[in-house]
């Protein structure tokens, strides 16, 4: 059997109900870190649980922002009244930045509760009127009619998927032809997962005796201070581009090197922040650990 398929995918669904990425201190924590350094507790599932996550998501990605949040990759306008489906939606951030600006949400998650936060998140900033939908529902075998949605996206969690072929078919099935689609995965072809994972744990650790690269990848991604996850494989460009293209008419995949100046400072502690922002910028489009995968439907 192929080491994908062996994956639980309830293994899965239980270690994100368990560990969210909440974007604090620690993986799945409630701990964060103000801007000017002050360290603030918050309840998961509450307004300010919600509001200190979404400050750190943004604060990651600020390359990614122009007046709105995101706005140089996702389409808010076009899609103002359109029904717009979210795969993953985790703590329901980018869920509630697509409903605040005019989109009829659909957003899904494996784990259930992801599912019950982002339905929280959603009374919380009054955005239950909308005729937004959130529910459980597995990547792999989405219940929606085909072409029911005119945009899809999904941020940060088809890595996680054991079957990601089956993933992308199903995103490219409920999506209508000429409807647009952006999905980010983690890439393999980065200074993140050259250096830190395959090079300093594989081989300077000696780690890569033990795990196999679907191991390695798993245990040094997300939540990696605390044994890493059940399931994640990075994936190349080209394999990016072989997954999209059988259903797209137009297809672009560009590196999003946001973690770029991070991994500097751990690969040069000190002299980091000395590399010319032109140098990083272009380390940041050849080496970024995200891929941003976006087209149209054919």
């Amino acid at each position: 059997m192929n080491e994908s398929m062996a994956i639980d995918k309830r293994a899965i669904a239980d270690y994100w109900a368990r560990k969210p990425q909440t974007y604090a201190i620690e993986h799945g924590g409630r701990i964060f870190i103000n801007a000017d350094n002050s360290v603030v507790t918050a309840e998961p599932g509450s307004r300010e649980f919600f509001e200190h996550a979404d400050k750190v998501l943004l604060a990651w990605n600020h390359p990614l922002h122009d007046q709105n949040p995101f706005g140089r990759i996702f389409p808010y306008e076009r899609y103002r009244g359109k029904q717009v489906l979210e795969v993953g939606c985790g703590q329901g951030g980018m869920a509630q930045m697509w409903a605040e600006r005019g989109a009829i949400v659909t957003a899904v998650d494996l784990n259930l509760d992801a599912v019950e936060k982002t339905r929280r998140r959603f009374e919380l900033f009054d955005l239950t009127s909308g005729g937004h939908t959130i529910e459980q529902q597995d990547a792999n075998a989405l219940t929606f009619a085909e072409a029911s949605f005119d945009y899809v996206y999904s941020w940060g969690v088809l890595h996680h998927s054991p079957d990601l072929d089956r993933s992308v078919a199903e995103l490219a099935r409920v999506l209508k032809r000429g409807g647009r689609f952006g999905v980010m995965l983690y890439n393999r072809h980065s200074l993140l997962y050259g250096y830190q994972i395959a090079y300093l744990e594989g081989i300077v650790h000696g780690e890569r005796k033990f795990l196999s690269p679907l191991q390695l990848a798993s245990r040094y991604t997300d939540g990696d201070r605390e044994e890493g996850n059940p399931y994640t494989w990075p994936v190349t460009a080209r394999e990016a581009r072989q997954l999209f293209t059988p259903y797209a008419s137009r297809l672009d995949v560009q590196t999003l090197g946001t973690d770029i100046q991070a991994v500097l400072g751990h690969i040069m502690p000190g002299l980091a922040k000395h590399i010319p922002r032109s140098i990083a910028k272009a380390l940041a489009r050849r080496w970024g650990w995200s891929l941003w995968i976006s087209g149209e439907r054919s």
